[in-house]
């Protein structure tokens, strides 16, 4: 049974804010992200309270000689109905990541076997394109090095929507692929990895970077092979002194690649710093998705089975060129389901 004390503090607060957003009283960002926040906890509350109001009712009705059939009817279907509702409003009461609802910091790098590792690196980014593109997120390239087979040695890249980082960041990990490459005239099978890493973007009330700590280099652009795109010092590369990160972006303009450096490296600070405080709050418990831990292998896609294995939650799904042409939602679905019924678990021991 959930506290019904609880939700009344909730409902109060809902009311508390609501109201201070139609005075136009106070912080109206703050209250507004509060209230989005709120509100869906409050309509999961109000059904909740709603169908325990039907049981009481239909209840009493048993009394009635004229209502009994009627109640005797209905009393079944309530009350099968209520541990799917407590189960949901458990759901909806569990604490968020405050980074949920912002937008990503998207990375993949290959990982061991070489131009194998690179091309399948380009599959990822092609998968998250598409999911992206499916969700009517804003997918925006920072920066992109290719190899001359069209496989990618780094990408950094922008993606901006609602609940961005919600869904992706159970996506941080090695990712493994198995099956014949293009380039193997003997038929066999060669197993290779990339690194995916989804970091929320970060605010500047998150971290403050001293300008002392940096040092900004501008550099000619370049694209595949090295060939320059153009001929001015428009690139810049950042390094921050102190924990060694090293951040690039070569768009066209300088004041620009100032920009985005500085969002990639404030994003991946504020990564490093909730990696840390992670750490130490699940430092006495197992804790697999949300950890963090990308030197963890996440997921293998195996093409001659034509199969897709989330070693995580140990999901397989024979549905692989569905898979890589972005269509995560079942997967993405079954991490969040396992991450709730985790945080439930924990709040209930």
């Amino acid at each position: 049974m959930v506290p019904m004390e609880k939700l009344a503090q909730i409902r109060e607060r809902f009311e508390y804010v609501e109201a201070r957003m139609s005075a136009g009283s106070g912080d109206i960002a703050a209250l507004g992200r509060e209230y989005a926040e709120l509100k869906p906890v409050v309509e999961q509350i109000a059904d909740y309270r709603q169908l325990l109001d039907d049981i009481s009712e239909a209840e009493e009705m048993l009394a009635d000689p004229e209502m009994k059939a009627l109640a005797e009817d209905e009393l079944p279907e309530l009350r099968a109905r209520l541990p799917e509702v407590e189960q949901a409003l458990r759901v909806a009461l569990l604490p968020k990541d405050s980074a949920d609802e912002r937008p990503a910091i998207l990375e993949i790098r290959p990982g061991t076997g070489g131009e194998e590792a690179a091309l399948f690196a380009g599959d990822l980014l092609r998968m998250y394109q598409r999911y992206a593109e499916d969700k009517g997120w804003r997918f925006e390239i920072i920066e992109l090095q290719e190899t001359e087979l069209g496989g990618i040695k780094e990408l950094v890249a922008n993606i901006q929507g609602q609940g961005v980082f919600a869904r992706l960041k159970y996506e941080s990990g090695v990712h493994r692929v198995q099956r014949v490459p293009a380039t193997e005239s003997g038929g066999r099978i060669h197993t290779s990895a990339a690194t995916v890493a989804v970091l929320p973007e970060a605010q500047d009330v998150d971290i403050r970077i001293d300008p002392g700590d940096i040092r900004i280099d501008t550099m000619r652009a370049s694209g595949a092979g090295g060939q320059h795109v153009n001929t001015t010092d428009s690139a810049v590369r950042i390094t921050h002194i102190p924990t060694g990160i090293v951040v690039t972006s070569s768009e066209k303009s300088q004041h620009r690649n100032r920009e985005i450096a500085m969002n990639v490296l404030r994003a991946r600070l504020f990564d490093a710093e909730r990696q840390r405080i992670d750490s130490e709050r699940a430092s006495d418990r197992k804790s697999q998705v949300g950890s963090g831990d990308r030197s963890e292998r996440i997921r293998t896609y195996n093409f001659p089975q034509g199969r897709m294995t989330d070693h995580r939650i140990g999901l397989t799904l024979y549905k692989l060129d569905q898979v890589m042409q972005g269509d995560l939602d079942e997967t993405v679905d079954a991490l969040i389901a396992d991450d709730q019924a985790a945080k439930l678990a924990e709040m209930e021991a």
